[in-house]
């Protein structure tokens, strides 16, 4: 029997066979059931604002920071973001296809790789690593709140615990917004990306103006040459990398609603590695035209913003709040929200999902994660990328290599179907991931082997992929052309979001 549809770009379910999977409560909810056709409604632009809203945000404009302190010059050092930006968009592209195609989440993906049971390690990994930057982007967003009400109220100040209070105060309100769902968080992407942008523009503007130009402001010179600069580059750029590694994997989370591949990949490609470049530069400019007008370099946006007329500190404290809630509930709830809800769809929404990744996000405590600042960009991002540098190898590797893009739609939401595997785990994907992970593990124990570990993401993904590309030969689960066109049929109805369902047949 036919049950998906192949309408261009994308696959959906047939109304039968989504009837027929309704009653699996254990693997189906509203939220994690494949798109319909007319779900398929996000053109580029929608991904394009996703991204710049994303980017301009507090840790991308103290990410090249750790960079000017090894010894990089600015341009050495904007060069370095949108090198890392631009080799995390390979991954991010080729799992975006996947979203795109099928309309599935991430947790539902990784049914696909580690059985519908075993998808929880994955879905769970990244939720972990999604609350502990949820209550980081929380901590940012807290201190400029803080900062905002300090000028507002004269005795807010005078108030114990006013920065603590300021925190669950933000916290509350992502946690709120979060809970309106995915769709909900595109829509507040599209007004804050022109937002954001203005208002980084309208930074950079004040600090060449009151530093008097570009020369003055950017005019260190770096303090490291030849090999000791490629010592600093190589650990650098793995960090811009793993600083978008987690939305590498479940970027099909968002791209599920897209209209075409085309628009997705367009969307992101001319939006995201050029913004994180160009805001680094901004951050750098700006904080080097603090050491000009202030004396010391203020790396953190809110530390500038407190030093202006109350008037300004509101306006400017309001744009650093609405960047801090666009990248927590844009990048930092989507998939923990997913992965609770994958662990008991009957009972779990994305609702009550987002509630549980707020209350984690505490017990993650940013504060004392942030209380070393110079270093948490690359302890947090160099640790956190190696674990999850061989999920994505995995995926990789399971999609475009084992299954040649490839899937059985109803089986993902089957109990006992064809991606089950031995009761429900995929013990080859289990394997795979350990021999990502060791290959990293061996540069920590290993001085002259350093490297593995300092590329930790790097080498877990090619250990992860090729190991689980090997131990996947012969798979009885994959389809074949002939298997993949006895359960497809293509769409009869005209093409676009209005587009009617299909005439299936036996």
């Amino acid at each position: 029997m036919k049950t998906q549809v192949q309408a261009g770009d994308v696959v959906y379910l047939t109304d039968e066979a989504s009837n027929q999977v309704k009653g699996h409560h254990s693997l189906w909810n509203n939220d994690l059931r494949p798109c319909s056709r007319d779900e398929h409604n996000w053109p580029g632009g929608r991904f394009a604002s996703l991204w710049i809203g994303m980017c301009i945000c507090l840790p991308t404009y103290s990410l090249a920071s750790g960079m000017i302190a090894l010894g990089m010059n600015w341009w050495e050092a904007v060069l370095t973001v949108f090198a890392g930006s631009c080799i995390v968009m390979i991954p991010i592209l080729l799992m975006s296809h996947a979203g795109t195609k099928y309309g599935i989440p991430y947790p539902v993906f990784a049914r696909l790789w580690f059985g519908n049971k075993g998808a929880h390690i994955p879905a769970l990994a990244r939720a972990v690593i999604a609350a502990g930057w949820f209550g980081i982007n929380s901590w940012f967003g807290g201190q400029a709140l803080d900062a905002i009400l300090s000028h507002i109220f004269t005795g807010w100040a005078s108030i114990g615990f006013h920065l603590g209070l300021a925190f669950l105060l933000f916290w509350a309100l992502n946690v709120g917004i979060a809970t309106r769902g995915p769709q909900a968080i595109g829509k507040l992407a599209m007004v804050a990306a022109p937002t954001l942008a203005i208002g980084a523009i309208v930074l950079l503007v004040w600090a060449v103006v009151s530093a008097g130009g570009f020369g003055h402001m950017l005019s260190a010179p770096a303090q490291i040459h030849g090999a000791k600069f490629w010592v600093a580059f190589y650990p650098s750029v793995i960090g811009v990398i793993a600083f978008w590694a987690t939305l590498a994997l479940n970027i099909p989370d968002y791209t599920r609603y897209a209209r075409t591949q085309k628009g997705q990949v367009a969307g992101q490609i001319v939006s995201m590695p050029v913004t994180m470049a160009l805001f680094s530069f901004i951050g750098i400019a700006v904080t080097s035209a603090t050491v000009i007008l202030f004396g010391t370099p203020l790396w953190n946006p809110v530390d500038l913003i407190v030093r202006f007329p109350t008037l300004v500190v509101i306006v400017a404290g309001i744009v650093v709040i609405l960047s801090s809630v666009t990248i927590n509930v844009g990048a930092n709830v989507m998939a923990p929200a997913r992965a609770f809800e994958n662990l008991w769809p009957r009972r779990i929404t994305f609702a009550i999902g987002a509630v549980i990744t707020g209350i984690l996000a505490l017990g993650m405590q940013p504060w004392y994660v942030l209380s070393q600042f110079s270093n948490y960009i690359f302890n947090w991002l160099g640790t956190y990328g190696t674990l999850l540098g061989p999920f994505d190898g995995i995926a990789i590797a399971d999609y475009w290599l084992v299954r040649s893009r490839r899937l059985d739609l109803l089986q993902l939401y089957t109990p006992k179907g064809r991606y089950a595997y031995a009761r429900g785990f995929n013990m080859r994907a289990v394997y795979a991931l350990l021999v990502g992970w060791i290959i990293a593990f061996i540069g920590l124990v290993v001085p002259s082997l350093h490297f593995l570990w300092s590329g930790g993401w790097f080498f877990g993904l090619l250990g992860g992929l090729f190991s689980y590309w090997m131990f996947m030969r012969g798979e009885k689960s994959v389809l074949t052309d002939e298997e993949y066109e006895a359960v497809t049929v293509a769409e009869v109805a005209p093409s676009g979001p209005s587009a009617g369902t299909a005439v299936t047949t036996e």
